[in-house]
């Protein structure tokens, strides 16, 4: 490593030394296997697999406070510092295992150091070879160094970086926090809102003035890859339509499924599973699109007497409501006729574009409140990036 900084630069190699400890498998015993994520998101248990299931007689085990690496992405950040969880844990030769000198070394001073971009790009300095079959080549990453304070000053700045970490998290919290209340408070407003209007105009059965139509049951075993995409529950996504992972059907059969054609503006919603009542309004380009069984479409029947957008609204407002009466069961699930029996206010067709205007208005600033909020949260995702890159430099 090469940043500036007032600490003596080490080879890697003096400080952690190779851990070759190999257990011999025993066929009746179960292992936890472990795996390393990227980025330095840090080491988990890939899986507990009987001893039988394992190919070879030997494999190398892990202990708490070990410094692990993936040879295939010590690139992208696979490394990390194995957790007490682990201890005893196994893994292969593609995970070489340091023990640190804890007299000149701590654990976690090296686990924030493998955290920084620099030693993310010590990693890539010492991998080679083709495309696919980039490694890691272990004496070049152990002749590479690294700021080493003494222990005690290790010691501070470990404790100062878990300090701040621990309030960007706080931070973090918080701003999601805000953002699901600033969806439930809206969401509770819009209830409340067509609920003063229900004092104001008569409310009817929501059948009377829209046909909600379920989906259908297309086979699987017709799927193809391109053609008329299908769309399920799963495309239905912040209040839109995509269809990213839509199966097809052939477009020779467009006629036979023509009464299930969406059309631009329609609005989607589930009638099944654990987001029973997730709405999406199909965007212009939709050419040809089907609907799948258990996501039902609210078609106007007669735009005279009823903006569709209206009827947009009344759905986000009953969302709750749709998802409270499903679950009956097991399995959440509402019907059609359920949704069409539940009434509403339904005021004279000029009124609901003024009511249309009003919460579009209001959407508008929710959305211009999230926005910040994002911007919010990516200046809390670059603060620890920037703690590591000052605790290392000696600035901390």
């Amino acid at each position: 490593m090469t940043p500036p900084t007032p600490f003596p630069l080490v080879p890697l190699g003096e400080v952690l030394t190779r851990s070759d400890e190999l257990i011999h498998l025993d066929s009746d015993k179960m292992y936890s296997e472990v795996t390393v994520r990227l980025w330095g998101k840090g080491v988990t248990q890939r899986r507990l697999v009987n001893g039988m299931q394992l190919k070879g007689a030997k494999r190398f085990v892990v202990k708490t406070g070990q410094f692990i690496i993936s040879r295939i992405d010590a690139r992208n950040g696979a490394f990390g510092l194995i957790p007490e969880s682990l201890d005893g844990a196994i893994v292969t030769n593609d995970f070489p295992l340091f023990n640190p000198s804890l007299n000149r070394i701590l654990p976690q001073y090296l686990n924030w150091l493998s955290k920084t971009r620099d030693f993310i790009e010590l990693c890539k300095a010492s991998s080679e070879g083709t495309t696919n079959r980039v490694r890691l080549k272990e004496d070049r990453f152990l002749s590479t160094t690294i700021p080493l304070p003494p222990v005690t000053e290790q010691r501070r700045i470990v404790a100062r970086i878990e300090e701040l970490a621990a309030r960007i998290e706080e931070a973090k919290g918080l701003r999601k926090q805000a953002v699901e209340e600033v969806d439930r408070f809206f969401g509770s407003g819009l209830a409340g809102f067509f609920s003063d209007l229900s004092s104001k105009w008569q409310e009817e059965e929501l059948g009377l003035h829209v046909r909600l139509q379920g989906g259908f049951a297309f086979k699987s075993d017709e799927y193809i890859e391109t053609g008329l995409p299908i769309i399920r529950i799963s495309n239905l996504e912040n209040e839109s339509v995509h269809i990213n992972g839509s199966p097809c059907i052939s477009e020779e059969r467009l006629k036979e499924f023509e009464a299930f054609t969406l059309k631009s503006s329609d609005i989607l919603i589930a009638l099944t599973g654990a987001t029973t009542g997730k709405l999406g309004i199909v965007p212009n380009i939709c050419e040809n699109w089907l609907l799948n069984q258990r996501v039902g479409r609210f078609r106007v029947k007669d735009h005279d007497e009823n903006d569709p957008k209206y009827i947009y609204w009344l759905a986000r407002a009953v969302q709750k409501r749709v998802f409270e009466t499903a679950y009956g069961g097991a399995q959440p699930n509402i019907s059609p006729s359920d949704i069409e029996s539940m009434k509403f206010p339904f005021p004279p067709v000029e009124e609901q574009r003024r009511i249309i205007a009003y919460l579009d208005s209001l959407q508008s600033k929710v959305d211009a409140l999230k926005h910040l909020q994002a911007e919010t949260q990516k200046e809390l995702d670059a603060l620890l990036p920037s703690v590591l890159d000052k605790a290392f430099k000696g600035e901390l």
